[in-house]
């Protein structure tokens, strides 16, 4: 116990250390030597984050650690909620929807610098809208929901914050609920409410990916109960958060039941995309535009394609047999978990949505730090190395200033390859879920 709270200090002053290096009124954290030092601030933080992990998962605590734990995550989250987003100027983005639909007008219709909408330009949220000139709002209709909520409740930074950290609270609740279903020790939920990355790209950010978080932690939870309708219609609304939970759905299938999470996730999506049918289309926004803007139609953004092409040219082929073989790959995953090794246990099937959220996430290689924060989900109830450190370490991507794909990402992706490969060869024949 005294140990832990020495690490939950620690964390503490790590992260009130590399909040004051932001410069005030700065909308970025200014040079590149700040952002170093941010960043090795940050480093320091995953390292103790881990050394934590280590001692919940291998020494027993008392049974009012739990406390301890949640109120370390709250102190570490309250300061970011209330301080300004220096490290992304997405939220910014979210600010404005949310407001444009606060105004009664649907967000897919109008680019930002549209003249209809110059009523509600204002000097702290509008000028820092990225893409504003040229595109179209790219979240998806469950994002745009919340969106509308804050924007009729607090239309401000710290207000969309404070509504993404409320999906982090509600993911905080659901892995309680399976740990002890699981009879886990409570206090392992510091292995989602510890993680750095989530503090910073969530509360810090406020990143919408941290809706998506609380809700893919509610449908293993309703999974895990056998309330596939309800499990189906969480995933649903994930989906429209951001596309990629969609993987999870095998996880959830069950072999009598999979129908009633299929219909509610089919009929979730439609309720959901309907919301916003005026636009036709429309509705889908700067999607495609945003894949080529991430080097996902030249294969250039993905890791191990970059890491080709430092020794030969990419040739357009490429791209399309890699993306081939991830879906391959996935679709092997998911029979596999679907119809063959079914999970059904709280650990496993944390375990096996575990695989199947790193294998896609590590195949779509993002350099963005905040695609990785929910794979600090499933981690809780199956903690390997591999889904841990992926979780935590794409923090120090945040000092990819040069738009390097491949040497400096490395530092993140090779490791979890040694550890990937040390995990399956330690695992029983078997167990394929504890692989990963």
């Amino acid at each position: 116990m005294i140990r832990l709270g020495v690490l939950g200090a620690l964390l503490i002053g790590l992260t009130m250390a590399a909040l004051s290096l932001h410069e005030p009124w700065a909308l970025s954290i200014g040079s590149i030597e700040l952002k170093t030092r941010w960043v090795v601030l940050a480093g320091i933080s995953a390292a103790v984050y881990l050394a934590a992990v280590w001692l919940v998962t291998h020494r027993i605590a008392p049974r009012h650690a739990v406390w301890l734990v949640l109120g370390v995550a709250a102190v570490l989250r309250v300061p970011l909620i209330l301080a300004p987003s220096f490290l992304s100027t997405d939220v910014n983005r979210y600010v404005w929807d949310g407001r444009v639909q606060a105004a009664w007008i649907n967000p897919y219709r109008y680019l930002p610098v549209d003249p209809a909408l110059e009523s509600l330009r204002d000097a702290e949220v509008y000028p820092w809208i990225n893409r504003a000139e040229y595109a179209k709002t790219i979240y998806a209709p469950m994002a745009e929901l919340v969106f509308a909520a804050v924007g009729f409740v607090w239309s401000s930074v710290s207000g969309m914050k404070a509504a993404v950290v409320a999906f982090e609270i509600l993911a905080v609740i659901c892995l309680l609920r399976l740990l002890v279903l699981a009879g886990l020790p409570a206090e392992r939920v510091m292995i989602y409410a510890w993680n750095p990355l989530p503090v910073w790209d969530f509360a810090g950010s406020g990143h919408a990916d941290g809706i998506s978080i609380g809700l893919i932690a509610a449908a293993l939870l309703m999974r895990a109960r056998r309330r596939d309708g309800f499990a189906g219609m969480l995933l649903g609304m994930a989906m429209l958060v951001k596309f990629l939970p969609a993987v999870v759905a095998p996880v959830l299938w069950r072999r009598r039941f999979g129908w009633r999470m299929a219909a509610a996730a089919v009929v979730t999506v439609l309720a959901l995309y309907g919301v916003y049918s005026g636009v036709g289309w429309g509705v889908f926004g700067f999607l495609q535009g945003y894949g080529d803007e991430e080097g996902y139609a030249s294969g250039s953004g993905f890791w191990l394609l970059a890491g080709l092409s430092r020794v030969m040219p990419l040739m357009p082929w490429m791209a399309v047999v890699y993306k081939v073989c991830v879906v391959a790959l996935l679709g092997a995953l998911g029979l596999w978990f679907a119809f063959v090794r079914r999970p059904d246990d709280p650990v496993a099937l944390c375990a096996a949505a575990g695989v199947m959220m790193a294998v896609l996430t590590f195949a779509i290689s993002p350099h963005y730090p905040w695609y990785f924060g929910w794979l600090a989900v499933p981690a809780v109830l199956a903690p390997s190395p591999a889904l841990v450190w992926l979780s935590a370490a794409p923090i120090l991507l945040y000092l990819d200033t040069f738009g390097d794909r491949f040497v400096w990402p490395s530092v993140v992706y090779v490791p979890t390859l040694l550890l990937a490969a040390c995990g399956l060869l330690r695992a029983p024949r078997p167990a394929l879920v504890k692989g990963i």
